[in-house]
């Protein structure tokens, strides 16, 4: 692979991210009127994500349900609880139970 094609799709990647980014933020700011485009956006980032293997942010993943592509907000369309070492979060559409660790200790301090 030559060295304009490397260059050509490192732009492509960087380009897919910043969509990704802008369609989360699009998705949020609809989420209140009109919950299925807000669910829409966030397929299609994903789907740009897959297309161009770039991973969605960690922070984002953490908003999307992977069974069914809805977009979660707490109280609407997600509940969270919080257990002894993890963060349960339950997809009020599918019912998916998602779990995130988290340390006790250094939250003490």
């Amino acid at each position: 692979m030559g060295r304009n094609r490397r260059k050509k799709k490192a732009i492509i990647r960087d380009l897919a991210s910043q969509r990704i980014e802008r369609l989360f933020k699009l998705a949020e700011l609809e989420h209140a009127s009109n919950p299925q485009r807000s669910n829409r956006y966030v397929s299609l980032a994903r789907k740009i994500g897959m297309r161009h293997r770039v991973s969605i942010p960690s922070h984002l993943r953490r908003r999307v349900c992977r069974c069914c592509d809805t977009f979660l907000v707490p109280g609407s369309s997600s509940r969270i609880r919080l257990r002894r070492n993890y963060i349960l979060i339950t997809c009020l559409n599918c019912g998916r139970h998602m779990r995130f660790p988290y340390d006790l200790k250094l939250e003490d301090s």
